[in-house]
């Protein structure tokens, strides 16, 4: 529930900054001169690209989140068996074990998303996250809620 609430908490500020950003660039247009009319458009790019960004994300996330809703409700959530620091930290050597056993699964059954799903997680717990969000955004096209697989 915290990560829900940081991401909306960090998304509003998002979208106020877009409008301050925005309005500053109208208001240089506004000014008419070649050089502000330039400046204007330059910072208008700014806000729709981060719009952009944040809605392909919060695309992403709810996306990701209805698998793990649906792999919840079928009981196939892979169960949390690493071990910790005594700081809370995941141990690294764990992390790797369930990795493995979790990459040796999805090559077993690449096509299915369940698998795909679970060695994001996995990757995340090993602090991958390049390659867990794209082992998320596998597992997204192939439940058929998503992008066609680019490999």
């Amino acid at each position: 529930m915290r990560a829900k609430i940081t991401y909306f908490v960090t998304a509003a500020v998002l979208v106020v900054y877009f409008v301050l950003v925005g309005s500053r660039g109208v208001m240089l247009i506004q000014q008419g001169t070649a050089l502000t009319v330039t400046f204007g458009c330059a910072v208008l790019v700014l806000p729709v690209i981060g719009v952009w960004f944040l809605w392909k994300n919060t695309q992403f996330v709810a996306r990701a989140n209805r698998l793990a809703a649906e792999l919840e409700a079928e009981g196939g959530l892979p169960v949390d068996e690493l071990k910790r620091t005594p700081g809370g930290r995941i141990d690294r050597d764990s992390a790797d074990a369930v990795f493995a056993k979790r990459r040796e699964e999805t090559e077993d059954s690449p096509d299915d998303w369940r698998c795909w799903f679970r060695l994001a997680v996995a990757y995340h717990d090993a602090r991958d996250t390049p390659r867990a969000r794209k082992a998320m955004q596998r597992a997204i096209a192939l439940h058929g809620g998503g992008q066609p697989v680019r490999n």
